[in-house]
């Protein structure tokens, strides 16, 4: 009796070991992703602050991308502060947040729309906000175990400099050297810094 095309691939499935589908799961999803950026892009306009404007949303939102293709499974993370106990990184989230993007087209084109990115931004912060709720998350979070791709994106923007210096109004630039003779010196007012 000739196999099937579904029980060949359940016995190659069954073969091969689990940390290498994760790893083919996890790069289709970056592809994914990245094939089809306009949705992630669309979702940073709706959640980011719009102070950003266009070009720094834009930034953001190619961060986060490249973040998600850095990202590896079992890799020791740094103790937290008090704490001697390492940890390390959990599965790869890009294959859930692929999914969730797609599920927001998916709400777009029952709307009536072409895609989420086609929608009115109120309109895409509705439907945000609404599986927000849904999941009943009420919390940011780490980036890697944000339950939703919009917490992730806040998450990995509200770690930058960026978000510091914009919170304080002042040039901090975190996790950035200043040279020792500057050290001592308040950091210059944002205002001052743009002009």
């Amino acid at each position: 009796m000739p196999l099937s095309r579904r029980a060949f691939l359940g016995a190659l499935a069954a073969a091969m070991p689990a940390a290498v589908l994760i790893r083919h799961a996890h790069a289709a999803a970056v592809d994914d992703i990245a094939a089809s950026p306009r949705t992630l892009q669309a979702l940073g306009e709706a959640v980011l602050p719009s102070e950003l404007g266009r070009a720094g949303t834009l930034a953001a939102v190619s961060a986060f991308q490249r973040w998600i293709a850095g990202y590896r499974e079992h890799v020791e993370l740094v103790h937290g502060y008090g704490t001697s106990a390492l940890g390390t990184t959990g599965p790869t989230p890009a294959t859930k947040w692929a999914a969730q993007l797609d599920a927001l087209d998916r709400t777009a084109r029952a709307d009536g729309a072409r895609s989420f990115a086609a929608l009115p931004l109120e309109r895409r912060r509705e439907i945000v906000r609404r599986e927000l709720t849904a999941l009943k998350a009420d919390r940011i979070g780490a980036v890697g175990r944000a339950p939703h791709v919009a917490l992730a994106l806040l998450s990995h923007w509200y770690d930058t400099p960026d978000a510091t210096n914009r919170c304080y109004q002042v040039k901090i630039d975190k996790e950035n050297c200043r040279p020792l003779a500057t050290s001592a010196r308040r950091p210059l007012p944002l205002a001052q810094v743009r002009t």
